[in-house]
């Protein structure tokens, strides 16, 4: 193997780079301006693969010289109307929506851990209580509800007050 291959194989390679990736940026960032903002929330599992399979598209399209711009903007686009597609019927469709969307979690509540959930949910207490002391709290006293939500994070209610 010749190392200089690895840092360089010629110009053209890097002409193509250049070219298919700034013409498959745009695509993309026009794709999704025309979709709207929904394609890359990250609400649920759904819309985190959605994320990841549109960066893995568009870096396939830019590296790899047997994908034509033209397959990877239909690619990307296929992507892009598939997550329309099951967002729109999920919002009209209950049975969808219980198939592509994780309902919130109740991890603790008036300072008790929910244990039955937090194992279901596999959450350890160092984990909740993390969170608990990222929103200001010291530690599971100080929570009126612990809830982890379906993107994965957890949303915090301090109690008022607590008594010492």
């Amino acid at each position: 193997m010749d190392w200089r291959e690895m840092f360089y194989q010629d110009g053209q390679g890097i002409v193509r780079t250049i070219v298919v990736g700034l013409l498959a940026y745009a695509v993309l960032v026009l794709f999704l301006r025309i979709s709207g903002k929904r394609t890359l929330a990250k609400l649920n599992a759904f819309d985190l693969v959605v994320t990841v399979a549109l960066g893995s598209t568009l870096s396939a399209i830019v590296l790899q010289e047997s994908v034509a711009l033209a397959e990877g903007a239909v690619a990307l686009a296929l992507l892009i109307v598939a997550q329309y597609a099951v967002t729109f019927t999920s919002v009209r469709s209950r049975v969808v929506a219980n198939l592509v969307r994780s309902e919130p979690a109740l991890l603790a509540k008036d300072g008790c851990f929910c244990e039955a959930t937090m194992r279901r949910e596999r959450v350890t207490a160092a984990e909740a209580l993390s969170a608990v002391r990222a929103n200001g709290g010291s530690d599971i006293l100080d929570v009126e509800s612990l809830v982890l939500e379906s993107d994965g994070s957890m949303s915090v209610a301090l109690k008022a007050h607590r008594a010492e």
